[in-house]
């Protein structure tokens, strides 16, 4: 199995959201990482004082063939269109430790489509 990790830095308030696409897309979870962080537009300032931002990085570890829903599904649920809510981006996975007890469940999957 080929597997792939999406990344998508996200404006909190969007994360719920994304999360629950990228499972009916096909995901079998999420990690979510709290971040902070400044785009193309500047942020806020108050005072002198730069304001930053809340973020969530959301990771998902994808089977390669379930990238595209995923994506997709994460960019309509994300409203990406507008600018500062958010971005995704896919980088390959060398190597993958601990999901033993998923592989299974990957299987029946092919295995249900294919029958």
């Amino acid at each position: 199995m080929r597997f792939k990790i999406v990344f998508a830095p996200v404006k909190t308030d969007k994360t719920d959201d994304i999360v629950d696409a990228a499972k009916g897309a096909g995901a079998t979870g999420a990690t979510i990482i709290p971040g902070r962080g400044t785009g193309v537009r500047e942020a806020k300032t108050f005072f002198g004082l730069t304001l930053e931002d809340q973020t969530d990085i959301v990771m998902l570890l994808l089977e390669e063939h379930l990238v595209d829903p995923v994506l997709k599904a994460i960019q309509v649920a994300g409203e990406f269109h507008k600018p500062g809510t958010g971005i995704a981006f896919v980088m390959p996975v060398e190597q993958v430790v601990g999901l033993e007890s998923q592989i299974d469940r990957f299987k029946e999957k092919v295995r249900d489509k294919y029958l």
